[in-house]
């Protein structure tokens, strides 16, 4: 459902070569390069820098790679429905995974939902965390991905998508491993005093906003940080460069190696759960039925 010479590029930018790239294609390596040429001369941009050690994408081509990624998704979850219609394909569940929103708890539920979908396949999505594209991928429940599953308390995220709450995450801080807290089992907030600490800013987490009034009011000894509204990992990366404390939820305390995540001695946690589309198709609202009372 998409141009071939799309599946030669990408498969060109994966292996950093062309002829890798034809290795995996079963065609030439004159044949990939006639192929990026073509592909090129269509849409009038340069999408790599050829150079003695492989080929590296452009601005221009990290754009293309990215849009053709998604083709890719979209163009097989159109297939699966089309053959669903048809009878003619066993029925498929699309999961968006992504560093901070991990397929993982879905996998879990799966082993107790999944014997009320007898015949039902998992199509697992890659997806990236970008503060700036985030909410795009969340428009795209319904479309790209049946379910993602993370947390969520955002309105913006609330206004794309629905949310069906399977338990909760209790907020931590992290830090760098040479961190003077680094070597603590929990904190106060007290212990956070003439400490910078990274969080959003106020007005699409009621739960963070209310950690944010409380500091305001109550502990102002702690300089507040802001952050982009949606974490990426360059928000881990800062914090680790900075030496800064970062606001955190414990399932993230993995997403960074050279941070520490402590728990706080609060009582601030944040829901998890399923996110699907606002009007789900039936089995996708069965699964979030049954997994609610599962």
């Amino acid at each position: 459902m998409y141009n071939h010479t799309l599946k030669a590029f990408v498969c060109a930018a994966d292996c950093g070569s062309f002829t890798k790239a034809a290795e995996k294609l079963y065609i030439s390596p004159t044949a990939v390069m006639k192929q990026i040429n073509t592909l090129e001369g269509e849409l009038g941009v340069k999408l790599f820098y050829r150079t003695n050690q492989g080929i590296i994408l452009t601005r221009a081509g990290e754009s293309v790679y990215k849009d053709a990624r998604y083709l890719f998704d979209f163009s097989q979850k159109a297939i699966e429905r089309a053959r669903e219609i048809d009878g003619s394909t066993e029925r498929t569940f699309c999961i968006g995974t992504s560093l901070l929103n991990p397929c993982k708890p879905f996998m879990d539920l799966w082993q107790s939902v999944g014997k009320y979908f007898d015949g039902y396949k998992l199509h697992i999505i890659p997806f990236e965390d970008n503060h700036m594209s985030i909410v795009s991928e969340i428009a795209l429940l319904g479309i790209k991905f049946d379910f993602l599953i993370g947390v969520c308390d955002s309105a913006q995220w609330l206004s794309k998508c629905s949310f069906k709450p399977l338990g909760k995450y209790k907020k931590c801080v992290a830090v760098p491993t040479y961190h003077r807290l680094a070597g603590r089992k929990s904190i106060t907030l007290k212990d956070l005093y003439g400490e910078n600490l990274m969080m959003v800013k106020k007005g699409d987490s009621p739960l963070n906003d209310r950690i944010r009034d409380d500091i305001e009011k109550n502990h102002p000894l702690i300089h507040l940080v802001d952050t982009p509204q949606y974490y990426d990992i360059n928000v881990f990366n800062r914090c680790s460069e900075t030496g800064d404390v970062l606001l955190t939820i414990e399932c993230w305390r993995d997403v960074h190696p050279l941070l520490v995540t402590i728990p706080v001695e609060w009582d601030y946690s944040m829901p998890y759960g399923l996110l699907y589309a606002k009007n789900p198709p039936s089995d996708v609202q069965r699964l979030v039925d049954i997994a609610a009372g599962a």
